[in-house]
């Protein structure tokens, strides 16, 4: 196990109780935030309809492209909703990271900026699903309190 120092001296001491109080909330920040991203992300093929994307999924070389369609929007919806609620959280960030590392390496050749197609957004994403497949979904999740996690 990793040695673990103690906290760093606060500058204004009298912040201790705010910092005791909002720190365990900081992971719910995290995870819901992730998971808000993803489910927009999935809402807009669950709206449009998972036929819409068939095509952009062939042409990019997924096949057959409705059965990855499906495992995007899956992933996107269901896991952006699930990781807001904290439910089977290690599951769906690790589904999550995998397929931000999938789109990771299809952008790769366009550089690092997303606003030139490049893999910038996803890759941030990628790292902070990675983070919570590794974490869990924290005291605050219904993991927790069903006391169940994959």
């Amino acid at each position: 196990m990793a040695d673990i120092q103690a906290e760093p001296k606060l500058l204004l001491p009298q912040l201790k109780p705010f910092y005791d109080f909002v720190t365990p909330l900081a992971w719910p920040v995290v995870r819901v935030a992730c998971g808000w991203n993803l489910a927009v992300h999935g809402w807009g093929k669950v709206s449009r309809g998972p036929s819409a994307f068939a095509k952009p999924f062939a042409d990019m070389g997924f096949e057959p492209a409705m059965m990855w369609v499906w495992g995007a929007l899956a992933i996107e919806f269901v896991g952006g909703v699930a990781l807001i609620l904290g439910l089977f959280t290690r599951f769906w960030a690790a589904a999550a990271a995998i397929e931000m590392a999938m789109i990771t390496y299809l952008y790769w050749n366009n550089g690092f900026a997303w606003l030139a197609r490049g893999y910038e957004y996803v890759l941030l994403w990628g790292f902070v699903c990675l983070a919570i497949a590794l974490r869990g979904g924290g005291p605050y999740s219904l993991d927790r309190k069903l006391g169940t996690e994959l």
